[in-house]
C-alpha cells in the first residue's frame, strides 16, 4: 500500500520465519523497468510534477506503484511513503521540493535499517535543462531497476533488520535527496548498519571501447567523513585508517560476491567515490553512518549527462542501447545477497577494545549485542589487509585473549552471529 506517513508510524514487530527459496535477479525485467523508465522523457528534479505521463512526478509516482504491487505479492510486507522538503541552491535557483521514494520492509529491530538506494532524477548536458529528453538509462535507471528487483526478491523473505528500498530525487542538482533521507534517519534516531548507493551499474563498455564485465567498483572511506580529530588521532595512532565502518562494508561485499557461483568481482575502490566525485551516499557518510557506492568498472562519459545526439559518428546521450542487463543483474545480486546477510545477522558489536602492550597476548573486550547468539573474533598480521584468522565465542562471552598473537603486529575485530550464522559487520578494536 502507498500512503503518506510520518515515518514514527511506521514501526510494527514481526517475527522471523524460515527462510523460503531464494530468486535471482531477472535480466528482462531489469530491461524493462529501464525501459519504462525512459519512457518518462526526462525525470529531471525541476521537471513536472503533475503531468500524467512526462517528468520527475509520473516516474515517482510510477516507482511508488511498483513498491505497492511487490508489497500486495507479499501479503504487505513492504509499506511505502514518500518523504518531501524544500531546497534551494545554484541549481534550483527558485526552490523545488524534493520527494524520496521509500519501502520499509519491517523487520524484528524496526529502527535498525539496511538501506538500498539509487536516484530516480536524470539530466542532459545542461544541468537547468528540465525539458528536453533526458532518458537517463544507465544513469540512474540502472540502480532504480536494481533497487526494485532487490525489493522483488527479498520480500520473499523475513529478516532482523528492516529494510528499507530507496528513490532519490535531486542527486543531479545537489545530493538533496540522499541528504532528505540521511538527515531523516538522524532525526528518527535509527540505526543505520548499511547504505548501498547504487549510481550507474548497467553498462560494461566503457568510453575507450573496452569492454570491463567481470567487476564492480565498490568505493568507500576509509577515514571516516564524520570524525572529529581526536577521533582521527585515535585511528592513526591505532592503524585503523583501512577498517573504518564503511571501509569493513566493502570488504564485506567483496567476500560475499566472491562466493556468488558465477557472478563477478569486487573492486574494493578504497576512496569514498571516484575522483573529486559524490553520490548520495555521501551525506550518509556525512553523518557517521556506513554506506558504499556501486558503479561499473568502465565508464562511458558519452552516456552521461548528455544530450541525445549523433557527432561524427559517435552517438552520444544515455540510452538503453549502451547497457549490459546481464551484468546489471550480476551487480544487482551482490546488492541482494550483501543485505540477506546483514538484515539476518545482529547489529555490529560497540565498544570492542584491545590491550597486551608488552606482551605476546592481545586481550579483546566488546559489549553485549542484542540478538547476537555468538561471536567472531578475526584478527591478522599488520602487513594484510584482510582478515586471517578467526575463532567462534558463545553469546555469553565479551573477552577472549589471542594467546601467542602479539598485540603490536596484529589488528583485531569482532563481529556479531545470528541464529543462521549470518554475520554482522566486523568492528575494529581500538584502545
Amino acid at each position: 500500500m502507498h500512503r503518506f506517513l510520518p515515518l514514527a508510524a511506521l514501526v510494527q514487530f514481526i517475527a522471523v520465519t524460515p527462510a523460503v527459496a531464494q530468486d535471482t535477479p531477472d535480466p528482462a525485467r531489469l530491461k524493462a523497468t529501464v525501459e519504462k523508465l525512459v519512457s518518462f522523457g526526462t525525470r529531471h528534479s525541476l521537471s513536472s510534477t503533475d503531468d500524467p505521463v512526462r517528468g520527475i512526478g509520473a516516474a515517482r509516482r510510477w516507482a511508488a506503484g511498483e513498491l505497492t504491487r511487490i508489497s500486495d505479492g507479499c501479503g504487505g510486507c513492504i509499506t511505502s511513503a514518500n518523504i518531501a522538503r524544500s531546497f534551494t541552491g545554484p541549481r534550483a535557483p527558485n526552490g523545488v521540493e524534493i520527494v524520496d521514494v521509500l519501502g520499509f520492509q519491517q523487520g524484528i529491530e524496526p529502527r535498525r535499517v539496511i538501506i538500498i538506494g539509487a536516484h530516480i532524477d536524470s539530466r542532459v548536458t545542461d544541468v537547468m535543462n528540465a525539458t528536453s529528453d533526458a532518458p537517463g538509462a544507465n544513469d540512474n535507471g540502472s540502480g532504480v531497476a536494481l533497487v526494485l528487483e532487490a525489493a522483488r526478491i527479498l520480500s520473499k523473505e523475513k529478516f532482523r533488520a528492516t529494510i528499507v528500498y530507496a528513490l532519490f530525487s535531486g542527486e543531479e542538482q545537489g545530493l538533496w535527496g540522499g541528504t532528505l533521507l540521511a538527515e531523516t534517519a538522524k532525526e528518527k534516531k535509527w540505526t543505520v548498519s548499511a547504505m548501498l548507493n547504487n549510481d550507474i551499474v548497467g553498462n560494461t563498455i566503457g568510453e575507450n571501447g573496452a569492454r570491463v564485465a567481470d567487476r564492480v567498483r565498490v568505493f568507500s572511506e576509509g577515514i571516516g567523513a564524520a570524525e572529529d580529530l581526536p577521533t582521527l588521532q585515535k585511528r592513526r595512532q591505532n592503524g585503523g585508517e583501512d577498517d573504518g565502518p564503511s571501509r569493513a562494508l566493502a570488504k564485506a561485499v567483496d567476500g560475499i560476491a566472491g562466493k556468488i557461483k558465477g557472478g563477478i568481482d569486487v573492486f574494493v575502490d578504497r576512496r569514498p567515490d571516484r575522483f573529486g566525485r559524490g553520490g548520495d551516499h555521501s551525506p550518509f557518510l556525512a553523518l557517521g553512518y556506513p554506506a558504499i557506492r556501486f558503479t561499473v568498472a568502465a565508464e562511458n562519459w558519452k552516456g552521461q549527462h548528455q544530450d541525445v545526439r549523433a557527432e561524427k559518428g559517435v552517438a552520444y546521450g544515455d540510452t538503453v542501447d549502451k547497457m549490459d542487463f546481464d551484468y546489471l543483474a550480476k551487480v544487482t545480486a551482490i546488492n541482494v545477497a550483501t543485505i540477506r546477510r546483514l538484515a539476518a545477522a545482529p547489529a555490529a558489536p560497540s565498544g570492542v577494545t584491545i590491550s597486551g602492550a608488552l606482551g605476546y597476548d592481545t586481550t579483546v573486550k566488546w559489549q553485549l549485542v542484542d540478538g547476537a547468539t555468538g561471536y567472531r573474533v578475526h584478527w591478522r598480521r599488520n602487513d594484510a589487509r584482510d582478515w586471517q584468522k578467526s575463532i567462534d565465542l558463545p553469546a555469553s562471552a565479551v573477552t577472549d585473549v589471542l594467546k601467542g598473537v602479539p598485540v603490536d603486529d596484529h589488528f583485531v575485530g569482532v563481529s556479531a552471529l545470528g541464529t543462521d550464522g549470518a554475520e554482522s559487520l566486523v568492528t575494529f578494536a581500538g584502545p
